[in-house]
């Protein structure tokens, strides 16, 4: 019988064709008119994981998108290891300035490019194949495992907080692995060991009934975008620094270790500038920028908006104005009581003259953490040394995997990103795409990850 990585060397041209079906799905969770296709993509999930060899495979509603759940459990002394991923995608505009159809995919110069090629559909397949060539080669895993792969990841996971909940002792596991993430770059990994936290929220400033004349008004009334204005001007100081009232005081500080680790990864800031297009760095003093960008909770309007917008003037003093803002949050913050601590800001420094409304996103996530010297990161570390032939940094990533924290709630299991993608491929871009030298060797790592779990001995 074939070994299990010979397997994945003969069957990589049938791995690339059903990629590349698996990327024709249109699986957009945010818009409705795609609601189908996030169930066709389920469907295809679904289909897959039995092909491969799971047992017990289900689609599961939720009461939004579903999520799909296989299993093989036929090794009682060994641990259980759930895979997570997500097959929904990030909506495609603008899609004037993608090269080709975004769910059309194209391969060029050993790259994949469709919407969700990287996130996450090629990172999500490949530990599936992996499942399949060990299986397929050996009759068995060397542990057991368990899969969950959701389709509401793209809009904040809203509804599998109970859902996790209400079905613990089905996706009960000794630790997961994360499918959904990346690495440094393609000579270099890295641990992801934090994600921050979210939360959102909309702020309406209404002044008069309607929009008015700014000659005959102007002068008399406040104006709602003046108003606005002066009160996101408010949350920062002009150093930078959240100015909200209690903001940090839940954060936790960062370990001397901690501290190390970040400062051990390269950093030219000559080439950071550049690759934004920008001439100065800015934000809360005293912190590092990757400290800035992973450690350290954030305030961001995201949207501003009111009064006329088309082409030319009008000479008009509008009625209302209003701005999206959000918040990456850090361990250990909790997302509500931002929201809370953001809302009573505004009311209290909201000008006289003007009625201010706020209105929370329901989509948050919490910020996770895991130990650097947890288990699955050294299990995960040595597949990488294997791998790559060097050392793994110890990054952070300032957005989030909601997800991540719902599982360390819900089940008391930490989750390791054990991912392959990379900063360049345009995730939530036009053009994004994926490497086939990524999706190869994440099938390889996958592999090399089972047989290191069998080892682990669980206290």
């Amino acid at each position: 019988m074939a070994s299990w990585k010979t397997y994945l060397e003969t069957n990589q041209d049938r791995y690339l064709k059903e990629l590349l079906e698996f990327l024709r799905l249109p699986s957009i969770s945010s818009l409705r008119a795609h609601k189908a296709d996030v169930q066709k993509a389920a469907e295809w999930v679904a289909a897959r994981l039995q092909a491969a060899g799971l047992e017990n495979v289900q689609i599961l509603p939720t009461g939004g998108h579903p999520v799909v759940y296989g299993d093989w459990l036929h090794v009682p002394d060994k641990p259980t290891v759930m895979i997570y991923g997500h097959f929904d995608t990030q909506p495609v505009d603008p899609l004037e300035l993608w090269s080709q159809p975004p769910f059309e995919p194209v391969v060029e110069e050993e790259r994949v490019y469709a919407r969700g090629a990287s996130d996450d559909k090629g990172n999500m397949l490949a530990p599936i194949l992996a499942l399949e060539a060990v299986l397929n080669s050996k009759g068995k895993l060397p542990v057991n495992v368990k899969c969950f792969f959701e389709g509401q990841e793209e809009i904040g996971s809203p509804q599998l907080p109970e859902f996790i909940s209400a079905n613990r002792e089905l996706l009960a596991c000794d630790l997961i692995f994360s499918a959904d993430g990346g690495q440094w770059d393609e000579d270099q990994p890295s641990l992801m060991l934090a994600l921050r936290g979210l939360c959102a929220l909309q702020v309406d400033v209404q002044a008069a009934r309607s929009d008015t004349h700014s000659g005959t008004f102007g002068g008399t009334i406040m104006n709602p975008i003046h108003a606005l204005v002066h009160l996101l001007d408010s949350m920062h100081t002009p150093q930078g620094k959240v100015a909200v009232e209690g903001f940090y005081d839940a954060v936790r500080p960062l370990s001397d270790i901690e501290q190390t680790r970040i400062a051990e990864i390269p950093y030219d800031e000559s080439d950071y500038k550049a690759q934004l297009g920008v001439d100065e760095l800015f934000g809360e003093p005293g912190y590092s920028t990757y400290e800035r960008a992973w450690t350290r909770p954030t305030l961001e309007v995201n949207g501003i908006w009111g009064g006329f917008q088309d082409e030319g003037f009008k000479t008009v003093l509008p009625s209302t104005a209003h701005a999206k803002i959000s918040c990456r949050l850090v361990s250990d913050q909790d997302p509500q009581e931002i929201v809370e601590r953001v809302t009573a800001h505004t009311h209290k420094h909201a000008p006289s003259g003007v009625t201010v409304k706020v209105r929370p996103d329901p989509s948050t996530a919490y910020p996770y953490v895991i130990p650097h010297d947890h288990p699955g990161n050294r299990i995960a570390r040595s597949v990488y040394q294997a791998l790559f032939g060097k050392e793994p940094y110890y990054a952070r990533m300032g957005g989030s995997i909601p997800v991540c924290g719902i599982f360390l709630k819900e089940l008391g299991v930490y989750t390791v990103n054990f991912a392959f993608g990379l900063k360049d491929e345009n995730v939530h871009g036009p053009n994004e795409f994926f490497r086939l030298k990524s999706f190869s060797r994440a099938q390889l790592a996958y592999g090399m990850l089972l047989e290191r779990l069998s080892e682990w001995e669980i206290k």
